[in-house]
């Protein structure tokens, strides 16, 4: 493993190209395993498996379409609204700064030292943030060829799904083909129950989220609501990073309106975490959240923000075959 890392920057170049190419295929393929659920039940009754699937489509692209017409215009309006306005925000957030430290001027040296070493903090979170938001935007054409794709991968990857897994059975050596096949199976009742979960809690912050930043007078609901519903699907750290955008923002406007998205995060949070993630996700992945901490610092340092939403996936992957192993061996 050492001698891999010292020789990455030889292979780096052709890995990054592998995983260009690959990036379809394995947003359709997780695509394809979250739907084959739905598929194989309405296969259950009856329905042909092209149809079924076409019906689903119909369904996603008319809810998404009726969304994005609805959704849309506002968040896009909401994006230059914030663009237009962000020296103004830069220019309160100077003054509220000033007007900080001009309150807490009887305070110790060390204690303003400690003040500019987190509000630079903050500063340089923000600024990495809004130059990935770039950096993605202008890799629009590449997203746009990613749409066109994946819809006809997952098509055939669900109508073909019985005959992709023979062949993947059939690749297996015969004498692990059985424990191959109770793994998967493990794997799949353990993370399938978790990312689909995870997806539906992620969903009910932004709509929770949305609510409450309207109610409060907020600017920028939607917008935020959509970044904490999508930072939410990594535990623990993703609530404490989608909450920064917005506290950041009513910092701008006044100390009353950072208390009060303070207090609409903390109320969506306790729902979320003593309610909802409870009885949706449960305990599906079983695993102690020491591990689950340990998981998503590793793979913040390894990869950012992508590692840290793959770290409790892969970890959970990782403990399944783990315990598979180790009764494949007591049993031997």
């Amino acid at each position: 493993m050492y001698l891999l890392w010292r020789l990455l920057p030889l292979y780096q170049t052709v890995l990054t190209v592998l995983l260009h190419i690959l990036t379809p295929f394995i947003i359709s393929a997780l695509i394809a395993y979250l739907l084959h659920p739905v598929i194989e039940k309405l296969h259950q009754c009856n329905f042909p498996r092209w149809f079924a699937i076409i019906g689903i489509y119909i369904v996603f692209f008319g809810l998404s379409g009726y969304l994005l017409y609805k959704a849309f215009p506002v968040l896009l309006h909401q994006l230059r609204d914030l663009n237009a306005n962000l020296p103004a925000f830069m220019e309160q957030y100077r003054s509220a700064i000033y007007g900080l430290y001009e309150r807490t001027a009887y305070l110790p040296e060390s204690v303003h030292d400690r003040m500019d070493l987190l509000f630079y903090r903050v500063e340089e979170f923000i600024g990495h943030l809004l130059t990935s938001v770039v950096e993605q935007a202008a890799k629009l054409m590449d997203i746009i060829i990613l749409a066109a794709v994946i819809p006809v991968l997952v098509f055939y990857m669900l109508k073909d799904f019985d005959l992709i897994r023979k062949v993947v059975s059939g690749l297996t050596p015969e004498k692990y083909r059985d424990d191959g096949r109770k793994l998967c199976l493990e794997i799949d009742k353990s993370l399938g129950n978790y990312i689909r979960g995870q997806l539906l809690v992620c969903l009910f912050v932004s709509l929770t989220t949305y609510g409450f930043l309207w109610l409060i007078g907020m600017r920028y609901p939607l917008l935020l609501a959509v970044i904490m519903g999508v930072t939410n699907i990594i535990p623990y750290f993703g609530p404490i990073l989608g909450a920064i955008p917005a506290v950041v923002i009513a910092f701008t406007i006044s100390y009353k309106m950072v208390v009060y998205v303070v207090i609409a995060v903390f109320i969506v949070q306790i729902i979320e975490g003593n309610l909802l993630s409870p009885f949706i996700v449960g305990k599906s992945i079983d695993i102690h959240p020491i591990l689950i901490i340990f998981a998503l610092l590793a793979g913040g340092e390894v990869g950012g923000i992508i590692g840290m939403i793959l770290a409790v996936p892969l970890l959970t992957i990782l403990k399944v075959i783990l315990f598979h192993i180790h009764r494949f061996r007591a049993a031997d």
